[in-house]
């Protein structure tokens, strides 16, 4: 039995490694372990209730805006707020902003590079991997021409989010009762054009053809025959490469995926579902959040007396360093005591996408299908965007007027770029104890 150690990595928030356990080549045993110990639920106690707005986006730099909306839902939750129309669809743009901007940085950035390390040298597409997606400061290396692309593009589009919001990452205008940041006509005209313009791109870059066209494939019949006619996209070559390289037998998961459904729109509607779907069984079933869990058995923080796992709002962040058998600082959620996968892969199951429904039942849960699922994702959200923005109506109002009351609870839901983000509050007169 040998020991590996990966890490640490540079591509999540925060420090993160994992150690493997290796017999004979195969993996027996690993443990994915977060050595920073934050806590944030701490830090929040006994604080005025609106300090969580500017705390709690500090949780993540890359998700920044995914906090806001999570904590000012909880607050509005407690406070009974209900948010008027104007500021749904700014709230929305924000959100959708912030998620386009990780998928595409995601893609570009953080996965394509790795096809052009040497490794990879003799595979016939390797020369084209270079031109299109070599690492910008690679040593040796000229930067990938799409790349460079993408990153100038999503510097532009974060232009959006200084309208919306004033800036980015933690971005101010985010509160329970909306957006504090109203908007005019020319603002919004001239957001719309960004968005245009970012529409031009991927339909000429990463798709090859307009969004709609990517959006309405139905099965992998059909994602063959696009491919075929869309040979020069940099989605068609991922899939030239992921065939390749065997991405769809790598990183299977645990087959079950839960979504707290996103975008809220009139009358209480999400523009994608909630639900949990079990893809075993291809079926999804409704999420009760309350059969959520955190287990704090690995972790050198406290649990209850039985050793029980604790629902978030019960659960406890009390550092035990020496605690037998801990090596890190995280809780591991559990939905029934089951491993549960979130992210794009699932809210695109959950709300019934027949393409990667078609994927996953036909190759499971694996590197290749989560990041079609991101791509397709990409192609769902910047038309809904175009929609919010024509449906704005400057003139009224943005935000609602509330008072947070001196004894209440109350739970946020949202759906970050990388999965689902939960945060519950309780407050006791004026005072907030905030858990996620």
């Amino acid at each position: 039995m040998s020991r590996l150690i990966v890490g640490p990595f540079n591509r999540v928030e925060g420090d993160l490694e994992v150690q493997l356990e290796v017999h004979e080549g195969r993996v027996r045993e690993a443990r994915v372990n977060a050595p920073m110990y934050r806590g944030f639920e701490t830090m929040l106690v006994g604080r005025d209730p609106m300090d969580v707005l500017t705390i709690v986006p500090r949780i993540c730099g890359i998700c920044s805006v995914s906090q806001s909306v999570a904590a000012a839902r909880a607050l509005a939750d407690a406070a009974g707020v209900q948010v008027p129309l104007n500021g749904l669809h700014a709230i929305n743009l924000m959100l959708a902003c912030e998620s386009l901007a990780d998928h595409l940085t995601h893609f570009y950035v953080f996965f394509m590079p790795d096809f052009t390390r040497a490794c990879y040298s003799t595979r016939p597409w390797f020369a084209e991997a270079q031109r299109r997606f070599a690492a910008i400061g690679s040593v040796g290396k000229s930067p990938g021409v799409h790349a460079r692309q993408a990153l100038a593009a999503r510097a532009r589009w974060f232009e959006l989010m200084g309208t919306l919001g004033g800036k980015w990452p933690h971005t101010g205008s985010v509160s329970p009762g909306g957006s504090a940041r109203a908007l005019d006509r020319s603002e919004c005209l001239r957001m719309l054009v960004r968005v245009r313009e970012m529409r031009g791109l991927l339909e000429q870059t990463l798709f090859g053809c307009p969004l709609e066209e990517v959006t309405a494939l139905d099965s992998l019949r059909a994602l063959e025959a696009w491919q075929a006619h869309a040979g020069g996209s940099d989605m068609a070559f991922f899939l030239q490469i992921a065939a390749d390289a065997g991405l769809d037998k790598l990183g299977a998961g645990p087959m079950l995926y839960l979504s707290y459904g996103a975008y809220p729109q009139d009358h209480g509607q999400l523009a994608l579902a909630q639900g949990v779907w079990d893809a075993a069984q291809a079926r999804c079933l409704p999420l009760d959040t309350w059969r959520i869990t955190e287990d704090a058995h690995s972790a050198w923080l406290a649990s209850d007396a039985g050793g029980q796992a604790l629902h978030p709002a019960q659960g406890l962040t009390v550092v035990q360093p020496d605690k037998p058998g801990a090596y890190t600082w995280n809780k591991a959620p559990r939905l029934d005591g089951a491993v549960i996968e979130t992210g794009a892969i699932a809210r695109q199951l959950v709300d019934g996408h027949p393409l990667i429904r078609a994927a996953v039942a036909a190759r499971g849960g694996t590197v290749s299908t989560r990041v079609l699922a991101r791509l397709l994702e990409i192609a769902r959200i910047l038309p809904m965007m175009e929609q919010w923005l024509m449906a704005l109506k400057p003139h009224e109002p943005f935000h609602a007027a509330h008072t947070l009351p001196d004894h209440a609870s109350g739970v946020g839901l949202t759906e970050a770029a990388r999965g689902a983000l939960g945060t519950g509050c309780a407050l006791t007169k004026g005072a907030s104890r905030i858990t996620r």
